[in-house]
């Protein structure tokens, strides 16, 4: 089969052949992948970023939003036939774990994270776990929604955090309306009574925003107004909840100033640091909550919302061949929404 793989950190990818995975455990699942998202942490890894953090060994082949169909499956599998379209959690887990036993899959003890620390799906088969796939409704299609795998899910699990904290007539505000942001939106506009505002450098990227349901929209400034007019829109206290999609730039310190007293910081980009005295988060009670990707619950129940057409993904498609066009894109800012590579 063909495969895309890191072979050298600050190098570009390769594309090469490698022979098919083969089921070897009960619980296997062999996909036949139908599209594979294409994420800005892919660039991270390429840079070497997660090298210490992963572990992994190279070569390996990249890519951890997946969906595609069921090839072949172990002896003890249920649920999933061959043929099945499926969307791949993340990660495999244990299943036996506290975590794990809890719903908290995320945080399983011995996961494996295709993609990140074993081979992924820049390939045309993915060997995954049974404790990884869903089942996709029959009016979805794996490339329509492969980046929902990870970008969808780790939107839902921030906004659905978030939500938690809310009632109607209290404010969010979300900072960055790319390619994790429209999902974002959505996702808050389904599940949230409260009032959505959206702050984004990128006027595109607010006019879509908007087209998809948020309240209001302020466009980030290098003077700094933009925190200004979201506190205007708060009576001037602030948001009761704070999701920052960008987490670099600065718009961690702007995010804390738009924060209300009590309020919770929801940080999933990443690249700098938050830089805030500790008087002053006992002071005013405030909260910082991460993120990181989300459970098998969530993104059966991001499923449902995509299957009732609740939540859509704006997508550009490659082929797996041309994987050095979609990462290029990706970096340069040319992709609105998500790129999919599709085998």
């Amino acid at each position: 089969m063909r495969a895309v793989r890191v072979v050298e950190y600050h190098k570009n990818l390769e594309l090469v052949e490698l022979p098919e995975p083969e089921i070897t455990g009960p619980l296997d699942v062999i996909v036949r992948v139908g599209g594979a998202g294409v994420c800005r942490t892919d660039l991270h890894i390429l840079d070497g970023q997660w090298a210490d953090k992963s572990q992994v060994a190279l070569p390996y082949t990249i890519g951890h939003e997946n969906a595609g169909w069921v090839h072949a499956v172990g002896s003890a599998v249920t649920g999933v036939v061959p043929g099945d379209k499926v969307i791949l959690h993340p990660l495999r887990t244990c299943g036996q774990c506290r975590a794990c036993r809890s719903g908290d899959d995320v945080h399983c003890v011995a996961s494996e994270f295709p993609g990140i620390d074993t081979d992924g799906g820049y390939a045309e088969f993915l060997k995954t776990s049974v404790r990884s796939v869903i089942k996709l409704d029959n009016s979805l299609e794996p490339a329509d929604v492969a980046a929902l795998a990870d970008a969808g899910l780790t939107a839902y699990h921030a906004v659905a955090k978030a939500n938690a904290l809310l009632r109607p007539g209290q404010f969010a505000v979300m900072i960055g309306a790319g390619g994790l942001g429209h999902i974002g939106v959505q996702v808050f506009k389904a599940i949230s009574g409260a009032s959505l505002i959206v702050v984004d450098r990128n006027p595109d990227a607010l006019a879509l925003a908007a087209d998809l349901g948020a309240d209001h929209t302020v466009l980030a400034t290098a003077d700094g107004d933009h925190v200004a007019q979201v506190l205007a829109l708060t009576g001037d206290n602030g948001a009761e909840a704070v999701i920052d999609f960008v987490g670099e730039g600065g718009a961690t310190a702007e995010g804390v100033r738009m924060l209300r007293r009590a309020g919770s910081y929801f940080v999933v980009g990443y690249g700098e640091n938050i830089n805030i005295p500790t008087i002053d988060i006992i002071s005013t009670e405030i909260n910082f909550v991460g993120n990181l990707v989300g459970s098998y619950n969530d993104l059966a129940e991001l499923m449902a919302l995509a299957a009732q057409a609740k939540v859509t993904l704006h997508t550009s498609k490659y082929a797996l061949a041309d994987f050095q066009s979609a990462l290029d894109d990706l970096d340069n800012g040319r992709v609105r929404g998500r790129a999919i590579l599709v085998p």
